[in-house]
């Protein structure tokens, strides 16, 4: 989150904003990157959670809090026409109160955010260059689609992989597609004097795969299921390294599935597969419940 974020609150500066509004769901990775950076850098932060406000705060919701962030809370029902309204209400008000707010999309996912994964993938070819490596396949996971589109103007730019595959936590393929191709189309025409002349001009957007696995979401948005606690379990004692039951939990136990399917999976043949992990070990703490422990 941090890496969109990066741009996203550079512009924020550089249009003189003293407020940052965001939004997402309760335990948003997104929101709670933001009111830390928002604490950090002297910034007021505004949240607009999807859902109702939780008799205990733990996770990342109790991080937003502890940072100070104002926190409103929004009925899932209604939550895509409703959120955008209210940001620009609190918008205004904090222009009547003497400040100026920046609103950043869920995730940080637009044509500005979408900068931190196309600097990132050149991070990652000079990581490849220097390993001798080209994978066969880039996974991430896929949520706000900004990841996703930001590695693949990265890959198609720097050359990276063969493919890049995503494992969506919410929506469908259909939708990470168009997501996709608008977020990287809205930032060839906002940045078009600044790519001017470079082959990020040249990317013919149309024509760039967008594959996107769909068949680990589980029930819905956030809600775990048994495979993909047990993978955190064993990623955690095998590697000391923890995913999250939102996003990369799925997306790991998802890129394990498909590898052990072999030739009928959609890693047939690859050797070399990077997985990029996008944090959001937090999420763990609020549905550790569902974690069984053999004592």
């Amino acid at each position: 989150k941090l890496r969109k974020l990066e741009f996203c609150i550079a512009e924020a500066q550089r249009q003189g904003c003293d407020t940052l509004i965001t939004c997402g769901g309760l335990q948003s990775n997104h929101c709670r990157a933001t009111a830390i950076m928002g604490a950090r850098l002297g910034m007021k932060v505004q949240l607009i959670l999807r859902g109702e406000e939780p008799e205990v705060a733990s996770g990342n919701l109790l991080m937003d809090r502890l940072a100070g962030a104002q926190i409103s809370y929004l009925p899932a029902e209604g939550w895509a026409s409703a959120h955008p309204q209210y940001a620009a209400q609190l918008q205004a008000e904090a222009e009547v109160a003497g400040s100026k707010a920046y609103f950043i999309p869920t995730g940080a996912s637009d044509e500005v955010g979408l900068w931190g994964y196309i600097a990132a993938s050149e991070e990652l070819a000079a990581d490849f260059a220097a390993a001798g490596l080209r994978p066969d396949a880039l996974v991430c996971a896929t949520g706000s689609g900004g990841t996703q589109a930001g590695l693949i103007a990265g890959n198609a730019l720097f050359d990276l992989a063969e493919q890049v595959v995503a494992f969506n936590v919410s929506d469908n393929a259909a939708y990470f597609e168009e997501r996709a191709q608008h977020d990287i189309s809205a930032w060839q025409q906002r940045y078009a004097d600044i790519l001017a002349g470079t082959p990020a001009a040249d990317l013919k957007v149309s024509e760039l795969a967008v594959n996107t696995q769909e068949a680990y979401l589980g029930p819905g948005y956030g809600i775990g299921y048994p495979e993909v606690f047990e993978t955190i379990k064993t990623v955690a004692a095998c590697e000391g390294l923890f995913l999250d039951p939102v996003y990369t939990g799925k997306a790991f136990y998802g890129m394990l599935n498909e590898i052990r399917k072999g030739a009928d999976g959609c890693f047939a043949g690859a050797r070399n597969i990077v997985f990029v992990h996008t944090g959001g070990l937090f999420g763990v703490f609020p549905q550790q419940d569902q974690f069984t422990f053999d004592d």
